[in-house]
């Protein structure tokens, strides 16, 4: 483009609106003219050291943007000072700028030690800062096939506090790496009890990765009172999950996957009348929503309870739908294998 050189002038401007057109104008040119947006990389390491944290981080979030392998090597250098930068700000851009700086060119990410560097990125308090750098360690870790958390007491305590601090997406980032760790008992216990917090979040994504934290961690642990205490604080969001008019049926499918494996666990869960009656199924339910009931109820059927659940059960075969009759009927012979002493019952319904 013949107006080039004359934006790229304006990049020394102290207009930081001004100056964020002109790198966006330079990001959008580098895809066409990769060597020509090479001129200016000095200019963006210039910025990298402005005393304004703005500039520095929009100069570093540019240079990642710039995908050409020739710039791997300049933004390496940038990265490792932004990465011990005094600003929070700053350093929270160039842990997500490193996963930009591997999709470049990986091998420099492992030789020149910025995962020990993202590691250490976790320690540092800030909840903005930790969780970008667990955000960029899950995206390497994702993308290279690697273990590269090495997870350790005083990086789970970074996770730990951050937990409560990050925004919800945090939060799940938070949270997997959580599950992805093998903790002690003592561990265990006290990410329990930071973690049962997060069971309550209005977004389903937040609760489900939670549930998964404690049913990692709960075998772990052998206090009676911590386990049961974990297991009461599991179902109230288990059950809102299924709440049709809150949640799509996608979401009530998930829920029921994650119960049908926890009861598999933990028999007793959600054997009470209550709980039973949130898995009747819904005449507006999907097909894959009403057999995922199913095998839950069958899995909850007790001497206590399958009246109910027969009666249930009876309902369901006089339906339209084949495919569905053909799964209730099926449902009420697994009762009557499981309940022997209930199988004549079962057969006369």
């Amino acid at each position: 483009s013949p107006l080039f050189n004359d934006v790229v002038k304006s990049i020394s401007t102290p207009d930081l609106e001004l100056k964020k057109l002109v790198y966006l104008y330079i990001i959008n040119y580098a895809r066409k003219q990769p060597d020509a947006a090479l001129r200016v990389v000095d200019s963006f390491r210039k910025d990298a050291q402005n005393p304004d944290p703005i500039i520095r981080a929009l100069a570093i979030r540019t240079m990642g943007c710039i995908r050409i392998p020739k710039i791997a090597d300049y933004l390496k250098s940038t990265l490792k000072l932004a990465l011990r930068d005094k600003d929070d700000y700053v350093k929270k851009t160039a842990a997500i700028c490193t996963v930009k700086l591997f999709d470049i060119n990986r091998e420099i990410v492992f030789k020149e030690e910025f995962i020990p560097k993202l590691r250490g990125l976790i320690q540092e308090g800030n909840p903005m800062v930790v969780f970008n750098a667990v955000a960029a360690l899950t995206e390497i870790g994702m993308k290279s096939g690697k273990d590269v958390f090495n997870m350790n007491s005083n990086m789970l305590s970074g996770l730990a506090a951050a937990l409560s601090e990050c925004n919800e997406w945090g939060q799940v980032y938070l949270l997997d790496a959580l599950a992805a760790y093998e903790p002690s008992e003592k561990e265990a216990t006290t990410i329990l009890q930071r973690v049962s917090p997060q069971l309550k979040h209005k977004n389903a994504a937040v609760s489900m990765s939670a549930i998964k934290v404690i049913m990692k961690y709960l075998p772990l642990v052998e206090s009676k009172t911590v386990r049961k205490v974990s297991l009461d604080a599991m179902r109230p969001p288990l059950i809102t999950l299924l709440n049709h008019s809150i949640h799509p049926p996608e979401i009530q499918y998930v829920a029921l996957r994650n119960i049908n494996l926890i009861i598999q666990r933990f028999p007793d869960m959600l054997t009470g009348f209550q709980y039973l009656k949130e898995f009747f199924c819904e005449y507006n339910d999907p097909i894959y929503v009403k057999i995922e009931k199913l095998d839950i109820m069958v899995r909850l059927a007790a001497n206590s309870n399958i009246d109910l659940i027969l009666t249930e059960f009876k309902s369901y075969a006089k339906e339209a739908d084949t495919e569905f009759v053909r799964k209730a009927v099926r449902a009420i012979g697994r009762c009557a294998i499981k309940l022997t002493e209930k199988a004549q019952k079962c057969v006369h319904v």
